[in-house]
């Protein structure tokens, strides 16, 4: 068994996520040890959870889309780990999903990182993972944390959530895709080694 097929396990049999297990529903991440460049959303929609294929859906279409890579690039190379905040679906609100679960991304992210020593860039997709990530060094709201996007690289790159329903603010901040997408596609084509 793997360090992370031990740490799937683990995570399974935590006594938090026992209603998914229950249902026979599994942790849905991707690390490996060559991975050289890290996802973290916000966790699985209801789509990604049923198909067990994270990202699959307009939102990864869309990010896979300012990343410059195929489908088959971004889910078959092992230079590319996936760790949402949460690993399971958290469930509908009037707004859209729940928001990942306390405390879950703190227990885990440590020990998959540690696990992952070649890891030299984080994408931080959201207000939650940048939150977690950045700590006190992110700016007073996600549009200038993203705007001040070289401030944190290389190690972390922030970003808006792919989500059609941020539509409005991508054309509201035409230097998102003017400036920071062209330095994603950079770094991607380099540590996925393009």
């Amino acid at each position: 068994m793997t360090v992370f097929e031990q740490i799937r396990a683990e995570i399974a049999a935590d006594p938090m996520n026992r209603d998914y297990s229950e249902r026979g529903i599994m942790p849905l991440f991707k690390a490996a040890e060559e991975a050289r460049m890290v996802i973290v959303g916000q966790a699985p929609g209801r789509r990604a959870e049923a198909t067990r294929l994270y990202w699959n859906d307009a939102s990864g279409d869309r990010l896979r889309e300012w990343m410059g890579v195929t489908r088959e690039e971004f889910y078959g190379s092992e230079y590319l780990a996936q760790l949402p905040m949460d690993f399971y679906f958290p469930g509908k609100s009037k707004g859209g999903d729940l928001p990942p679960r306390r405390g879950f991304a703190e227990k885990w992210h440590p020990r998959l990182l540690a696990a992952m020593p070649n890891v030299e860039t984080i994408v931080l997709v959201g207000s939650y993972s940048q939150g977690y990530y950045l700590g006190e060094s992110r700016k007073e709201t996600l549009t200038e944390t993203v705007r001040s996007f070289r401030e944190y690289l290389p190690r972390y790159l922030p970003l808006v959530h792919p989500s059609p329903r941020n539509i409005g603010w991508l054309k509201q901040n035409p230097w998102f895709e003017a400036e920071v997408v062209p330095v994603l596609k950079e770094i991607t084509a380099r540590l996925l080694k393009l």
